[in-house]
């Protein structure tokens, strides 16, 4: 698989000043062509943020502060907005966070669709129309909704126009922001196999975020857990939820019942998110951590380690070694 994204050392903030406050610090991640990377963590952790600022739709008091994103080999970050404007959509598209309410509720769906792609230099309605039809079958929308309004839609529906949508202009990557979370399960998993499918068929990457872990390691090829900010830990999906290293991942996993297992207690995580304007000098997650380490986690950042190829993590109980490489 080739590289299609690289997000290096991103720092994002929002406001100015001594009250600014830092939601991404120095992330580093790469999406590969035709994999689904997910990104999980509570609420608050950086997970929109970071896909905002990776595609050039983060608005004031929001600003990228340092680092960088290069898609297909060209610096986004440093894209005129015409050019910029010209990527979204066509390159790379976003499935918003409640994107169920974004259709514009006076306007057909026809009509949303057609202006999206006249922006993008489509400009016969045969062709706009044809392809419409077209993502609207595959998936799975009645074309007979091509002149309805939004809200004559119910939210599965909805759902998946938006999902249609977003792979109108055959993008190559698709930031998906929590987009089953207002769906029940039955529909949650119906739609989320006719994304894997056209996956499979369009070979374009997916970056899927939400709060649940569990569903990521079923459909996810990598992972990565975000905490106050930062990126703590990535694997595979399958060594995620095999091994999970970093104590903040242990107890996600531990916080939803494992399918077939003998019943047991779930485990909640004690405590809360540090406040993002006074964070801790330490490990982010010391203060709820049952591994701390007084003097150490508390006091001194953890660098992200390689642990194995592939998995890597950022705790003071891997520590990196003193030759500058990095050991288990």
């Amino acid at each position: 698989m080739s590289l299609l994204l690289e997000i290096a050392g991103l720092t994002v903030g929002y406001g100015a000043g001594p009250t600014a406050v830092l939601a991404v610090q120095d992330v580093d991640l790469a999406v590969h062509t035709g994999e689904v990377v997910g990104i999980a963590g509570e609420s608050g952790c950086g997970k929109s943020t970071l896909a905002l600022a990776a595609t050039g739709l983060l608005d004031p008091p929001g600003r990228v502060l340092q680092g960088g994103v290069r898609y297909a080999g060209q610096d986004l970050l440093r894209l005129p907005p015409a050019a910029l404007r010209h990527v979204r959509l066509r390159q790379i598209a976003m499935v918003f966070q409640a994107s169920m309410n974004v259709l514009n509720p006076v306007l057909r769906i026809r009509d949303q669709f057609l202006d999206a792609m006249q922006a993008h230099g489509i400009t016969s309605r045969r062709e706009a129309v044809e392809r419409t039809q077209a993502v609207f079958e595959l998936v799975k929308v009645p074309a007979r909704f091509l002149d309805a309004y939004p809200h004559q839609l119910s939210g599965g529906m909805r759902q998946r126009t938006v999902i249609a949508l977003s792979l109108v202009l055959e993008p190559r990557l698709i930031f998906m922001d929590e987009p089953t979370t207002a769906l029940d399960v039955v529909v949650q998993r119906a739609i989320l196999q006719s994304v894997n499918d056209l996956r499979v068929q369009r070979d374009f990457a997916v970056v899927f975020i939400t709060h649940d872990l569990s569903l990521l390691i079923e459909i996810a090829d990598r992972i990565a857990i975000m905490y106050a900010g930062y990126l703590v830990e990535e694997a595979s999906g399958p060594e995620l939820y095999q091994q999970p290293l970093h104590p903040y991942t242990q107890a996600l996993m531990q916080a939803f019942p494992p399918l077939g297992a003998v019943r047991s207690r779930l485990q909640g995580i004690p405590g809360q998110p540090p406040d993002l304007r006074q964070l801790p000098p330490g490990c982010p997650f010391a203060a709820r951590c049952g591994k701390v380490r007084q003097g150490t986690c508390d006091t001194v950042r953890p660098a992200m380690t390689i642990v194995t190829p592939g998995h890597r993590v950022a705790c003071h109980l891997y520590p990196v070694s003193t030759e500058g490489g990095k050991q288990a």
